[in-house]
């Protein structure tokens, strides 16, 4: 993999992980909260699709398809797509610095197996 692939695998994990924390502070938003407290319909999916973080959160990750699309045109999906379970490393750590989610024992532990996955995929090539 070239140091520009490389760089746009990382792009993309970064969008992606990015549009998760930004989803997820829209939908934890006192307005989407209260629409999804009511009966769902058009007004419902209007309230949530235009929350200022839901919408940039779909934007981000539109945006980070778009850069997926690119690394797929260079390397096998076979090799980029263990790379994309980066992403659960950063949004984990993300939710924990930015929402004060926990980082309990068992989830760091499930987040070494991760990095080490992908490590060996890594070495296999």
């Amino acid at each position: 993999m070239t140091p520009a692939t490389f760089a746009l695998v990382l792009l993309s994990v970064a969008l992606s992980a990015s549009a998760q924390i930004l989803l997820k502070i829209g939908m934890s938003s006192a307005a989407v909260q209260a629409a999804l407290a009511g009966p769902i319909g058009l007004r419902t999916v209007l309230v949530v699709a235009f929350a200022p973080a839901v919408f940039g959160g779909l934007l981000t990750f539109g945006l980070s398809a778009v850069v997926w699309l690119l690394v797929l045109s260079r390397i096998d999906v076979s090799y980029a797509y263990p790379c994309v379970a980066l992403g659960i490393v950063l949004t984990m750590l993300a939710g924990h610095l930015m929402l004060g989610e926990a980082l309990t024992v068992s989830r760091i532990a499930g987040l070494a197996l991760i990095v080490s996955g992908v490590g060996v995929v890594a070495l296999g090539r």
